[in-house]
């Protein structure tokens, strides 16, 4: 069964009735066959725990910055440079990967890129330069790029005028978390390229100001631009962007006794695969692993002889801040780790687990240990939750405090993710191979280890306790001025491809005065127009088989609760950025099981801009808009958002010239 024959012209919708199938995750399970038989890097010969991985918040590894006319100020490039990942071929021999990062030059390019560290309040201002050409000729791009997408160059009056060939590729950094002005967020609409004229329809200028008027969080930043941003992200685009504050300064004597300085680690936490030759690897044409699962096994026929995007994409080595399974030395006393999860489809489950120093699997491992969420994706818990495992979505931060000094010395630590290489639909993956996901020979169940082999600095205070650790997050009580009732669809566009998109679960009227229901794509007048200053409730209904990491721009919500629903699935046309037609639905006779609300558990209570959409469930969050503009909500799964599960919002009232 396909995992997405669940979809018929009228359904009824149910926890079980929508999770019911899965799809074969490509990056591992087909090792053997097809990853090997087209010339692709074999993750089982790769070294495990071998590889020295930077601290994404040391010193050396920050953006220095230059105060000027009151303001904190950065010129950052996007640059292609060669990098070490400590990727092996079959001969043992170390290869080099060619990546796109973010630096102040070439030389001093990384990815990710480094941290950029600010205060609250602190006033920011960025200039991002596209130098993604050589001798002034345009870079091509390192991935296969699919031209059939509402891409930056497919939109109106750019098809056939730019080209990545003459314009370069294009990029717009949008910091995820951000609360700034609309023309500073990086709207996949505001991308430019190399060339003057390669410049968005919505493009203003390079350099975006930063307020910073928001708690201390864990942000990131990545490129944005329209239709690509799953390429731009896995070629290397992103980095840190953190905040301080008062509570959450960085330093040995902050209020909270939070472990600082060299006891507070960033780690991004990707997934990829790689030639043979060392290059990135990213599937787009028939024989690649996973076309015959998404595009002929679904019965698509994508245009003849260009690359296709494929609706996930799950691979087979796991990179932390760069490092293949990498390894940190740490004391035996509390660290805080700051993970961020940059996968382009991956949920994680998180576990700790003590093994002998040297073990690279589980044979010998100790039961999940316990470990303390302090914060999340943009700031800090009220309280610590201690915890034994956690799920870990696309694009979420996860802030955690972990004691060392509670396993043995000369021991080590392994962060297992006991989720497959598949879609997530809430629920633990079955081993047995006949059901779609493997466990036997596959090492994306290991993150990175930590090897407690140094002496402890006694004369440092480990100060962290969790019973008198308390922040000054509250919940929004405003009053409620809407509540939106939105909806997650998955139809197909019109080469019968599964695209994802966003709608509504009632009629509404859009900015131009249409009556629009269920499934609405990029391009297609905004539904989402809330005043300045008014506080939402979004009612979020999946009615599609897969847990969707669903992000809003501009602001923080609150995660209030999660109860299942009901309701029919009427097929609809939709039209596509072309002027085609694809296949969408429409939401009807819906009813939500209040007798069945389940409060959001005490780990999202927090400053969140990621949720969870289960399957089958309704989530509802709470926010306020406070900055009038246009902005975007999407899925963060980036294969979805690039095709088409991303819409525009726009706060306040729409000048119909400029906006």
């Amino acid at each position: 069964m396909k995992r997405r024959s669940f979809l018929k012209y009228s359904i009824s919708l149910a926890m079980t009735g929508v999770s019911s199938g899965v799809i074969r995750g490509y990056g591992i399970q087909n090792a053997n066959a097809s990853i090997l038989a087209v010339g692709l890097a074999d993750p089982a010969i790769q070294p495990m725990f071998e590889e020295k991985v930077k601290n994404a918040l040391s010193r050396s590894f920050k953006f220095k910055k230059k105060r000027k006319h009151g303001a904190s100020n950065y010129k950052i490039g996007v640059y292609q440079v060669t990098q070490q990942t400590g990727l092996i071929d079959s001969q043992g021999n170390r290869l080099n990967t060619t990546v796109w990062g973010y630096g102040k030059s070439r030389g001093k390019t990384t990815w990710p890129g480094r941290t950029i560290e600010v205060n609250t309040e602190e006033l920011v201002k960025i200039k991002w330069e596209n130098k993604l050409k050589r001798y002034g000729v345009a870079l091509p791009h390192l991935l296969p790029v699919d031209k059939s997408l509402h891409w930056s160059y497919g939109i109106p009056n750019y098809n056939g005028i730019v080209s990545i060939e003459n314009d370069g590729v294009p990029i717009v950094t949008h910091v995820h978390g951000a609360h700034v002005d609309s023309n500073s967020d990086g709207n996949p609409e505001y991308f430019f390229g190399v060339t003057k004229r390669s410049r968005g329809p919505r493009w203003v200028h390079k350099k975006y100001t930063y307020d910073n008027t928001q708690r201390a969080g864990t942000l990131w930043y990545h490129d944005h631009s329209l239709g690509i941003t799953r390429l731009n992200v896995y070629a290397g685009l992103a980095g840190f962007y953190i905040v301080r504050d008062w509570l959450d300064t960085g330093k040995h004597d902050n209020p909270l006794g939070l472990p600082a300085k060299r006891y507070e680690l960033a780690y991004a936490v990707q997934d990829r695969m790689f030639k043979e030759n060392g290059e990135l690897f990213l599937p787009a044409f028939p024989g690649d692993p996973g076309y015959d699962d998404f595009i002929t096994g679904e019965g698509a026929t994508p245009p003849a002889g260009q690359p296709t995007a494929f609706a996930e994409f799950f691979g087979d080595h796991i990179v932390v801040n760069g490092k293949l399974w990498p390894k940190k030395k740490v004391e035996p006393r509390n660290y805080r780790l700051r993970f961020l999860n940059g996968c382009d489809s991956r949920f994680m489950r998180l576990r700790f687990r003590s093994v002998p120093l040297g073990d690279t699997d589980f044979s010998n491992a100790s039961a999940p240990l316990e470990f303390y969420l302090v914060g999340s994706d943009q700031g800090l818990l009220a309280s610590p939750k201690a915890l034994t495992e956690i799920d870990f979505m696309p694009a979420e931060r996860l802030d955690i405090v972990f004691d060392f000094s509670s396993v043995p010395n000369n021991s080590r630590v392994i962060v297992e993710n006991i989720l497959g290489d598949s879609p997530f639909n809430g629920n633990l993956p079955n081993p047995d191979p006949a059901a779609g996901d493997v466990f036997a020979n596959r090492k994306t169940d290991r993150v990175m280890a930590f090897d407690v082999v140094k002496q402890r600095r006694w004369h440092i205070a480990d100060r962290f306790d969790p019973y008198n650790c308390y922040s000054d997050y509250e919940r929004n009580y405003r009053s409620v001025d809407k509540i939106r009732k939105l909806a997650l669809f998955e139809g197909k566009d019109e080469f019968g491809r599964l695209q994802p998109m966003l709608g509504t679960a009632e009629p509404v009227v859009d900015v131009e005065g249409n009556t629009v229901t269920g499934s609405l794509n990029w391009q297609l007048p905004i539904t989402e127009n809330p005043e300045i200053g008014a506080t939402e409730i979004w009612e979020i209904h999946n009615t599609t088989g897969d847990a969707h990491p669903i992000h809003v721009h501009l602001i923080h919500f609150d995660i209030i609760e999660r109860a299942p629903f009901t309701g029919d699935l009427i097929p609809q046309p939709v039209v596509q950025h072309n002027g085609s037609i694809g296949q969408g639905f429409r939401l009807e006779n819906v009813v939500i099981d209040e007798s069945s609300v389940v409060p959001a558990p005490e780990s999202e209570i927090a400053p969140k801009d990621m949720v969870i959409a289960y399957p089958g469930e309704v989530v509802r969050i709470k926010m306020t808009f406070d900055k009038p503009g246009r902005y975007v909500w999407h899925c963060h799964i980036l294969s979805h958002e690039d095709h088409d599960m991303m819409r525009p919002l726009h706060v306040g009232p729409i000048n119909p010239v400029m906006d």
